[in-house]
């Protein structure tokens, strides 16, 4: 199983150990760049705030630690975050 495989269905921020989603909650998939696969949980954001583009910490993207992989929702489908690129 490679990284990529790997990450699929684990929740983004959630400990290593317990990473699989959690009944009651709600999740967006991400898409595309360092993340893919992963899950966001967007349980407790408002809704506005669910249609707003996300910037995730993360050291898999373009600079490494301490940056940011942004993620916007995709148009029509609020539970797909599309990656958008990364930021420093």
């Amino acid at each position: 199983m490679d990284e990529l495989e790997f990450l699929r269905g684990r929740v983004y921020g959630a400990d290593h150990d317990d990473a699989g989603p959690r009944p009651g909650r709600s999740y967006a998939q991400l898409v595309g760049g360092p993340l893919d696969g992963l899950l966001l949980d967007v349980t407790d954001r408002p809704g506005h705030e669910t249609r707003e583009a996300v910037g995730l910490p993360t050291e898999m993207g373009h600079y490494g630690p301490g940056g940011r992989a942004l993620y916007a929702p995709r148009p029509g489908d609020g539970r797909r975050y599309d990656w958008r690129g990364d930021a420093p």
